[in-house]
Protein backbone atom coordinates (compact mmCIF):
# COMPACT_ATOMS: atom_id res chain seq x y z
CA UNK A 1 0.00 0.00 0.00
CA UNK A 2 1.28 3.27 -1.32
CA UNK A 3 -0.14 5.51 2.04
CA UNK A 4 -0.42 4.98 5.12
CA UNK A 5 -4.50 5.74 5.31
CA UNK A 6 -4.81 2.87 3.33
CA UNK A 7 -2.94 0.65 5.84
CA UNK A 8 -5.20 1.95 8.42
CA UNK A 9 -8.00 1.57 6.81
CA UNK A 10 -7.04 -2.25 6.20
CA UNK A 11 -6.08 -2.67 9.68
CA UNK A 12 -9.00 -0.95 11.10
CA UNK A 13 -11.48 -3.09 9.11
CA UNK A 14 -9.50 -6.82 10.52
CA UNK A 15 -10.77 -5.32 14.07
CA UNK A 16 -14.33 -5.19 12.10
CA UNK A 17 -14.04 -8.59 10.87
CA UNK A 18 -13.18 -10.24 14.50
CA UNK A 19 -16.35 -8.53 15.48
CA UNK A 20 -15.26 -5.83 17.62
CA UNK A 21 -17.55 -3.16 19.11
CA UNK A 22 -14.74 -0.97 20.11
CA UNK A 23 -11.57 0.53 18.32
CA UNK A 24 -9.42 2.89 19.46
CA UNK A 25 -7.48 4.79 17.29
CA UNK A 26 -4.17 6.52 18.47
CA UNK A 27 -1.66 8.10 16.10
CA UNK A 28 1.78 10.59 17.58
CA UNK A 29 3.28 12.52 14.74
CA UNK A 30 5.98 14.14 16.11
CA UNK A 31 8.10 16.58 14.09
CA UNK A 32 9.88 17.10 17.24
CA UNK A 33 11.07 13.37 18.29
CA UNK A 34 11.02 12.07 14.74
CA UNK A 35 8.17 9.94 15.73
CA UNK A 36 4.95 8.49 13.66
CA UNK A 37 3.49 6.27 15.94
CA UNK A 38 0.18 4.56 15.46
CA UNK A 39 -1.79 2.46 17.79
CA UNK A 40 -5.03 0.37 16.96
CA UNK A 41 -6.44 -1.38 19.85
CA UNK A 42 -9.48 -3.34 19.90
CA UNK A 43 -12.05 -5.81 22.05
CA UNK A 44 -12.58 -7.81 19.03
CA UNK A 45 -12.34 -12.06 19.23
CA UNK A 46 -8.44 -11.87 19.24
CA UNK A 47 -5.69 -14.36 18.45
CA UNK A 48 -4.21 -17.68 19.82
CA UNK A 49 -0.95 -17.74 20.38
CA UNK A 50 -0.08 -19.98 17.75
CA UNK A 51 -2.41 -17.93 15.37
CA UNK A 52 -0.21 -14.98 16.60
CA UNK A 53 2.86 -15.98 16.51
CA UNK A 54 2.56 -16.31 12.22
CA UNK A 55 -0.05 -13.94 11.69
CA UNK A 56 3.16 -11.89 10.04
CA UNK A 57 3.78 -14.70 7.36
CA UNK A 58 1.17 -13.50 4.36
CA UNK A 59 0.11 -17.00 3.58
CA UNK A 60 -1.35 -16.61 7.53
CA UNK A 61 -4.99 -15.48 7.21
CA UNK A 62 -8.18 -16.51 9.01
CA UNK A 63 -10.10 -15.24 5.92
CA UNK A 64 -11.53 -18.40 4.19
CA UNK A 65 -11.74 -15.80 0.75
CA UNK A 66 -8.24 -15.91 -0.10
CA UNK A 67 -5.29 -17.69 1.08
CA UNK A 68 -3.15 -14.46 2.12
CA UNK A 69 -3.43 -12.17 4.22
CA UNK A 70 -1.05 -9.17 3.12
CA UNK A 71 -1.81 -6.45 5.60
CA UNK A 72 0.80 -7.08 8.55
CA UNK A 73 3.19 -8.20 6.90
CA UNK A 74 3.04 -5.31 4.39
CA UNK A 75 2.50 -2.85 7.78
CA UNK A 76 5.74 -5.13 9.33
CA UNK A 77 8.09 -4.50 6.31
CA UNK A 78 7.65 -0.55 6.12
CA UNK A 79 7.93 0.15 9.13
CA UNK A 80 11.32 -1.53 9.24
CA UNK A 81 12.42 -0.36 6.07
CA UNK A 82 11.66 3.29 7.58
CA UNK A 83 13.89 3.06 11.25
CA UNK A 84 10.38 1.92 12.73
CA UNK A 85 8.88 -1.56 14.16
CA UNK A 86 5.47 -3.58 14.68
CA UNK A 87 4.50 -5.02 18.17
CA UNK A 88 1.27 -7.07 18.59
CA UNK A 89 -0.99 -8.39 21.40
CA UNK A 90 -3.45 -10.26 21.28
CA UNK A 91 -5.35 -12.29 23.86
CA UNK A 92 -8.15 -14.64 22.79
CA UNK A 93 -11.64 -13.28 22.97
CA UNK A 94 -10.46 -10.42 24.70
CA UNK A 95 -8.71 -8.34 21.65
CA UNK A 96 -5.90 -7.31 19.87
CA UNK A 97 -3.38 -4.06 20.17
CA UNK A 98 -1.31 -3.47 17.64
CA UNK A 99 1.58 -0.57 17.44
CA UNK A 100 3.53 0.32 14.46
CA UNK A 101 6.02 3.35 14.45
CA UNK A 102 8.23 5.37 11.57
CA UNK A 103 11.08 7.45 11.52
CA UNK A 104 9.04 10.61 10.76
CA UNK A 105 11.57 11.80 8.51
CA UNK A 106 12.54 8.56 6.78
CA UNK A 107 12.55 9.55 3.23
CA UNK A 108 10.77 5.83 2.51
CA UNK A 109 8.02 6.22 4.67
CA UNK A 110 4.56 6.53 2.83
CA UNK A 111 2.66 9.71 2.57
CA UNK A 112 -0.19 9.61 5.51
CA UNK A 113 -2.70 9.63 1.78
CA UNK A 114 -6.51 10.85 2.84
CA UNK A 115 -6.58 9.91 6.89
CA UNK A 116 -10.20 12.14 7.11
CA UNK A 117 -11.65 10.20 3.61
CA UNK A 118 -10.38 6.94 5.78
CA UNK A 119 -11.66 7.68 9.17
CA UNK A 120 -15.26 9.03 7.75
CA UNK A 121 -15.29 5.89 5.68
CA UNK A 122 -15.00 3.64 8.73
CA UNK A 123 -17.06 5.82 10.74
CA UNK A 124 -19.93 5.73 7.98
CA UNK A 125 -19.70 2.10 7.65
CA UNK A 126 -19.75 0.77 10.75
CA UNK A 127 -22.56 3.00 12.77
CA UNK A 128 -22.68 -0.03 15.27
CA UNK A 129 -18.94 0.47 16.59
CA UNK A 130 -17.83 2.85 19.00
CA UNK A 131 -14.46 4.19 17.51
CA UNK A 132 -12.29 6.65 19.31
CA UNK A 133 -9.72 8.46 17.42
CA UNK A 134 -7.01 10.30 19.33
CA UNK A 135 -3.95 12.04 17.25
CA UNK A 136 -1.64 14.21 18.72
CA UNK A 137 1.36 16.82 17.53
CA UNK A 138 3.60 18.91 19.04
CA UNK A 139 0.88 21.51 18.22
CA UNK A 140 -1.73 19.86 19.90
CA UNK A 141 -4.62 17.09 20.17
CA UNK A 142 -7.90 16.44 18.57
CA UNK A 143 -10.01 13.53 19.76
CA UNK A 144 -12.83 12.26 18.09
CA UNK A 145 -15.64 9.73 19.74
CA UNK A 146 -18.29 8.45 18.08
CA UNK A 147 -20.27 8.04 21.18
CA UNK A 148 -20.22 11.66 21.78
CA UNK A 149 -20.85 12.38 18.44
CA UNK A 150 -23.90 10.22 18.01
CA UNK A 151 -25.24 11.84 20.95
CA UNK A 152 -24.82 15.65 19.34
CA UNK A 153 -26.40 14.22 16.36
CA UNK A 154 -29.62 12.78 17.59
CA UNK A 155 -30.32 9.64 16.65
CA UNK A 156 -29.70 10.98 12.94
CA UNK A 157 -27.54 7.82 10.30
CA UNK A 158 -23.70 8.38 10.23
CA UNK A 159 -23.74 7.37 6.73
CA UNK A 160 -26.06 10.35 5.65
CA UNK A 161 -24.52 12.02 2.95
CA UNK A 162 -25.23 15.53 4.60
CA UNK A 163 -23.18 13.62 8.09
CA UNK A 164 -20.59 12.42 5.98
CA UNK A 165 -20.07 15.88 4.63
CA UNK A 166 -20.19 17.94 7.88
CA UNK A 167 -17.82 15.37 9.50
CA UNK A 168 -15.20 15.28 6.35
CA UNK A 169 -14.98 19.06 6.79
CA UNK A 170 -15.20 18.89 11.11
CA UNK A 171 -12.08 15.87 10.71
CA UNK A 172 -10.08 17.74 8.30
CA UNK A 173 -10.16 21.14 10.12
CA UNK A 174 -9.47 19.74 13.55
CA UNK A 175 -6.55 18.06 11.72
CA UNK A 176 -5.10 20.84 9.69
CA UNK A 177 -5.67 23.00 12.79
CA UNK A 178 -3.09 20.67 14.98
CA UNK A 179 -0.69 20.70 12.24
CA UNK A 180 -1.25 16.84 11.33
CA UNK A 181 1.62 15.00 9.74
CA UNK A 182 3.23 17.91 8.43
Amino acid sequence: MKELAMHVYDLMENSTAANATAIVLTIRDSLKDNDFHFTIEDNGKGMSADFLAKVTDPYTTSRTTRKVGLGLPLIKMNTENCGGGMKLNSTLGKGTRLEFWFEHNHWDRPPMGDLTGTLVMLISQHEDIHFVINYTTDDGEFTLDTNELKDALGGMSMNDLTIIRYLKEMVAENLAEIHANE
